[in-house]
């Protein structure tokens, strides 16, 4: 695990310099953005403010400069609310990590089960109308299905809130009206990964109930059950756990379409808009903060393969 993190290193540098010189050299001036249309801010108020954010000096320099700031843990000064980057950031990533962990949930707990169950019942009905799933749900962009969540269960049923984190006026601490908000999002996000992950344990469970290990086991006189679920799940979850690889950076960064569908007021969202107002110091930090949760899914996932299956070693 630690040789691991430090092979992290080289990798979060070279993703902070592609970053951070593709930002810069993008077309426009944050500071010309921000003082658009103001009557009282002259060319030397404009040189003045370029020269407190280091937006002066050469990009090799504004980059080390930048770089030793995040070493003491100092992305920058938000250009646009004068507030540290990182601090707006990590106030808003609790409800994008909210999302992302219920969407992860439903993904285990719908995908798997009926992944297993496609397999044991395989030719019939059942089988095929879960494969039409697995290939429907994959395909349906989910903007378009957030829409439809949202016209059929908030406008036509009004049984479901349709936006937001929490019901205006309602106390921080009402738990359920918070489900009822992270209901429909949460779905939404997890469709796709559930219908791959229906595919993934069809095929690899089919594959192991094959195998010679597992004729054995039924020779024994062991309950289906048993052969099933303490034999061969577990073999076929390995595919899966390489599938987790990078799952947590895919969601917190896949979760910006429906934070922006479901007006979620998530880290994604507001690294979006930082992005669109070229608030270099937020998109800097948003970036290296998805990426470093990339990382530690990575290691994750290192730890689950050898949960699922001991007799693979660490390398």
């Amino acid at each position: 695990m630690i040789r691991r993190l430090l092979y992290a290193i080289p990798t979060l540098l070279g993703i902070s310099v592609i970053v951070f010189f593709l930002t810069r050299l993008s077309p426009g001036d944050p500071i010309r953005i921000y003082t658009f249309g103001s009557q009282t801010i002259t060319e030397d108020d404009i040189r003045q403010l370029r020269a407190f954010y280091g937006l002066d000096q050469p990009l090799p320099v504004q980059y080390v400069t930048w770089l030793l700031g995040v070493v003491r843990g100092d992305f920058g000064m938000s250009l646009q609310y004068h507030q540290p980057a990182l601090g707006l950031l990590l106030d808003r990533l609790p409800a994008t990590l909210q999302l992302a962990s219920a969407a992860l949930i439903l993904q285990i707990l719908i995908g798997v089960p009926l992944g297993v169950y496609a397999a044991l019942r395989r030719g019939s009905w059942v089988d095929n109308a879960i494969r039409v799933f697995g290939v429907a749900g994959h395909a349906v962009p989910t903007f378009w299905l957030g829409l439809l969540a949202i016209i059929f269960f908030a406008v036509t049923l009004r049984v479901l809130p349709s936006q937001g984190l929490l019901t205006v006026g309602k106390d921080q601490s009402d738990i359920v009206d918070r489900l009822r908000h992270l209901i429909l999002p949460a779905f939404v996000l997890a469709l796709a990964a559930i219908a791959n992950y229906s595919r993934y344990l069809r095929t690899e469970t089919l594959d192991v109930i094959a195998q010679d290990f597992i004729r054995t086991a039924h020779a024994k006189g062991l309950r289906n059950r048993t052969v099933v679920y303490t034999h061969a799940l577990r073999n076929a979850l390995i595919p899966v756990v390489t599938a987790l690889g990078g799952l947590l950076a895919v969601l917190v960064s896949g979760s910006l379409i429906i934070e922006q569908v479901f007006t979620w007021p998530g880290a994604g969202q507001f690294t979006y808009a930082a992005a669109r107002a070229k608030d270099y110091p937020v998109i800097m930090a948003g970036v290296m903060l998805a990426s470093t949760l990339l990382v530690i899914s990575y290691l994750i996932r290192d730890v689950l393969y050898a949960v699922v299956d001991p007799r693979i070693k660490a390398r």
